[in-house]
């Protein structure tokens, strides 16, 4: 097939490899995409070790959580412009839209238009409809996810960083309620969230990953081990180191903690638990980040 200069851009822009590297890549993979990064992960030429999704939606990642804060929502609001996206307006609206889908639990976005809004008579859908006209540009909600505590004492806890391009949620349990209503559990609970919005991981722990990620991630070491002609059992362990420094990037627990790089997030939790004489444990976590849903432009 054709490797048009779009396809080299797109993939140029993926990877942080050469024009003529990514040219090559793609004639090899016959044009698809992913095979290409990983022909160019294999010679050890991607900067990235995934397809990077590019924003290319203004907007805002508002959250929400409830007084007892046992239930917490996340959602993503676009906008056509950063300008509209930084009104005061539009904020309040995105904060809105969270708390209604915190209280209200719609199960997708089909149920969320159909919703009485916040107390009114009238649907999201109409307020929606009414928001843009307010506000002159056109708007969607992508996306929203909502945490209601699945154990008996500990709290979700939200993050936003900085004018709401990165959002978090985090449930963390805690073996009771003492323990989950301090101020300790709280500045612990809003660590975790931070370390998330900056490490980005991907999983609490490696068996979170799904296999199919994991069997994908060795297949591209050993190929680049294999590069290196060594013998099969070092091409091996050399895979296998890989694998392990791929775990340390993505698994939130095993990552390096941003306040102190010289402990892993782990022994926060460890150390955290210790402090407050009780059990406490990351349960699960959901990170937006703004525009990552969106198609690339053409």
């Amino acid at each position: 097939m054709d490797i048009t200069a779009k396809m080299v851009k797109d993939l140029r822009e993926c990877t942080g490899a050469g024009m003529m590297d990514c040219k090559k890549a793609l004639a090899e993979a016959e044009g698809d995409m992913d095979a290409a990064i990983d022909l160019l992960r294999t010679k050890g030429l991607a900067a990235l070790a995934k397809k990077a999704g590019r924003a290319t939606n203004e907007g805002v990642i508002g959250g929400h959580v409830s007084d007892d804060r046992r239930v917490g929502a996340l959602v993503e609001v676009n906008c056509e412009t950063d300008f509209v996206a930084r009104n005061a307006d539009f904020k309040s609206f995105v904060a809105e839209v969270a708390a209604h889908v915190a209280a209200a639990a719609p199960s997708d976005l089909a149920e969320l238009m159909s919703q009485n809004f916040a107390g009114r008579e009238a649907t999201f859908e109409t307020v929606l409809g009414e928001t843009v006209g307010k506000i002159g540009e056109n708007m969607q909600v992508p996306r929203f996810t909502r945490y209601e505590l699945a154990s008996t004492a500990g709290a979700v806890t939200v993050y936003i960083h900085g004018v709401g391009n990165i959002g978090v949620m985090v449930e963390i349990s805690a073996a009771d309620d003492g323990i989950a209503g301090s101020e300790m559990f709280a500045a612990f609970s809003r660590d975790i969230a931070m370390q998330i919005a900056a490490a980005s991981p991907v999983a609490v722990l490696r068996e979170d990953i799904p296999a199919e990620v994991t069997e994908h991630e060795m297949a591209i070491y050993k190929a680049q081990a294999a590069e290196s002609g060594k013998p099969e059992a070092i091409q091996e362990k050399i895979a296998t180191g890989r694998l392990d420094k791929f775990y340390k990037e993505v698994c939130l627990l095993e990552q390096d903690f941003v306040k102190d790089p010289d402990v892993s997030v782990a022994d926060y939790v460890q150390r955290t638990a210790k402090e407050l004489g009780g059990a406490v444990e990351v349960v699960r976590f959901e990170r937006f980040v703004l525009g990552e849903t969106a198609p690339a432009a053409e």
